[in-house]
């Protein structure tokens, strides 16, 4: 009876019309991706931001067109589901030799659920799993943007094939010293493996586009040699002269884990067939979960679909229950989690406390500015979603309550099914990778200070959070940033030690503030007030005035004052405000500085105009 009903020209043109969506969707998303090795070969930094703010928007641009579409030229939601139905399994016969069907199917379920009501989306009428397997997809004339090029040196031959694997990029610009560059490379990978035994398999793999991002171009591949599998990447940069250096080799799972953490902005890279991406970066990064790589290449919806179906998998295969997360409550935030699920939930409060003169509207703006800003390896990565529904006895009783005070707006219970069972269903909510809040961190070296003061863990943990604060705060302004409210409490730190901000509802641009030393008091009424005596504007920052906030621990005031005490000077932040004014835009590197290959060389001899 349904093979008699897929002969339905109806079905077929709105399955035709929603795959040629798609197909327009990933066609300039791949444009505007390959593009980006013109705007690094002329150092078109700001270009490359422009274009990193932009492509973010173009799925939801490319959802908005089709479902317009559909709506006039089919009257898609008046449809019967037996349509519907249809509709699906013959999209489904359009992916079976598709490049990117995994890709489709996400945009199938946004265009759907954009056009049919939320009582559908869990049903046959979206892919809930997928339908097409992506494994081994792979064009079919491998000379011809094949995902990944293989070069067999013998134990002779390494240095020049590292010199070739290089050169195949094409990149139009000199490079400073290609030969001693490429000897650098050829030293630092030679004291990772084995070279003096190279087994018959001994390989050097690496994808075949390029990873740009920010100032930088990324060569990204892996040594095999036995039973060895060496990830390894080539950051690739503008030096002064205009010429380019190869600046690094960052090797190991955990070196690439930071390049493609959740708190950098995404790659642009032109992939023909995405997931054999996602399958090669798997293998260098195994403990990376697929839905995040997805987002690392820019394709967040994927990365949403992706990390949706992971937490119904996880929700299904565990007990515990939604919690209040534990450390200090926000003011604007209404933040749970789930203990064994390594994410927390936020959702914005319905109203706020005096001293936070905000709205709803602006704190989604702050969100999706971070979303489209470069975040330099310092601002969390946000899933947004949108009528999420949640089993209500994996809530505890104290959570609903507290989101039926603070967010009623956002909470919805819906009425008991036939088991028995009903669904919380919040209208708007963010999740981010849950990091360990720095204060929490802080308090747990302090504990064991007050206990034995010359405690060296304890005295080591201290000191790498502050040290890492501080450079947190730096990274940040280099990318624009003001961080609003700088408390311990709304940065937390990465299991690679990172310290990341996470607290977006009074984020600046650096170039908005008016940064300000506090006025010299005039009288001894002045300075002995307890209150505010000068005159503050709404974008005024008095640096000077963080001390007595962040600094009350004698032990913390020592290691700031050591290496930041810049942070407390209105000049620094002036200075980098001009500075960026100018056109300026900063370096910031996802890898340490002695990982150079000339660590002496300072940001003022790289290249640094647009």
């Amino acid at each position: 009876m349904l093979l008699q009903k897929l002969d339905s020209p109806l079905a077929f043109d709105i399955a035709k019309a929603m795959m040629d969506g798609f197909n327009r969707h990933y066609r300039l998303f791949r444009t505007e991706s390959a593009r980006a090795k013109h705007r690094f070969e002329t150092s078109d930094w700001h270009g490359q931001q422009r274009a990193q703010r932009e492509r973010i928007e173009f799925y939801d641009l490319r959802v908005r067109e089709c479902s317009n579409r559909l709506e006039r030229e089919f009257k898609a939601g008046e449809q019967p589901m037996e349509v519907w139905q249809q509709v699906k399994l013959l999209y489904i016969g359009l992916l079976v030799d598709h490049r990117q069907p995994e890709l489709a199917e996400t945009f199938f379920n946004s265009v759907t659920t954009k056009i049919l009501h939320r009582s559908y989306f869990q049903n046959d009428f979206i892919f809930v799993r997928p339908a097409i397997s992506t494994e081994y997809i792979e064009n079919e004339d491998p000379t011809k943007n094949s995902t990944y090029r293989a070069y067999y040196p013998q134990r002779d031959t390494i240095l020049d094939e590292i010199r070739r694997m290089v050169r195949d990029f094409e990149l139009h610009v000199e490079f400073d010293d290609f030969e001693r560059d490429t000897q650098f490379v050829f030293e630092a990978l030679r004291g990772l493996f084995d070279h003096a035994h190279l087994r018959a398999n001994f390989q050097i793999q690496v994808l075949s586009s390029l990873f740009y991002r920010n100032k930088g171009a990324y060569v990204v591949g892996k040594v095999i040699n036995g039973f060895q599998e060496l990830p390894f990447a080539l950051p690739i940069l503008h030096v002064a002269s205009g010429k380019l250096v190869i600046d690094a080799l960052l090797n190991g799972e955990d070196e690439l884990l930071i390049l493609f953490s959740f708190a950098r902005a995404y790659f642009m890279v032109d992939m023909e067939i995405p997931s054999a991406y996602v399958q090669f970066l798997r293998s260098m990064m195994p403990r990376k979960p697929r839905a995040e790589f997805y987002n690392a290449l820019g394709l967040a919806k994927q990365g949403k679909t992706l990390f949706y179906r992971d937490f119904l998998f996880h929700e299904h295969h565990s007990t515990d229950k939604f919690r209040i997360a534990p450390g200090i409550k926000g003011m604007v935030m209404l933040v749970f989690d789930l203990p064994s699920f390594p994410f927390v939930f936020k959702v914005i409060k319905d109203y706020y406390p005096p001293q936070k003169d905000t709205t709803r509207e602006q704190i989604r703006g702050k969100y999706l500015l971070v979303k489209q800003h470069d975040r330099v390896g310092r601002m969390a990565d946000t899933l947004e979603f949108s009528e999420v529904a949640f089993p209500r006895e994996r809530f505890e009783d104290e959570l609903i309550a507290e989101i039926e005070k603070f967010a009623p707006s956002q909470l919805e219970i819906s009425d008991r099914d036939a088991d028995g069972h009903t669904e919380v269903i919040l209208k708007h909510v963010y999740i981010e990778r849950r990091m360990i809040p720095l204060n929490i961190y802080l308090q747990e070296a302090f504990d064991v200070l007050q206990q034995d003061p010359q405690d060296a863990r304890a005295t080591a943990q201290l000191n790498r959070a502050v040290v890492e604060y501080g450079n947190a705060i730096k990274d940040l302004v280099a990318a624009n940033i003001f961080p609003g409210d700088m408390l311990w409490k709304n940065f937390g730190i990465t299991r690679h030690g990172k310290v990341v901000f996470y607290d977006y509802d009074e984020i600046e641009y650096v170039t908005d503030c008016n940064f300000r030393r506090v006025p010299t008091p005039r009288t001894e009424e002045e300075e002995m007030s307890g209150e505010i005596w000068y005159s503050v504007g709404p974008k005024d920052v008095f640096p000077e005035t963080f001390g007595p906030f962040l600094l009350g621990n004698d032990r913390v005031r020592e290691v700031f004052m050591k290496h930041h005490a810049d942070l407390l000077d209105a000049a620094f932040w002036q200075s980098h405000k001009e500075r960026i004014l100018q056109g300026h835009v900063y370096d910031v590197f996802p890898y340490e500085q002695e990982k150079r290959f000339r660590p002496q060389r300072t940001d003022t001899q790289l290249a640094t105009s647009i």
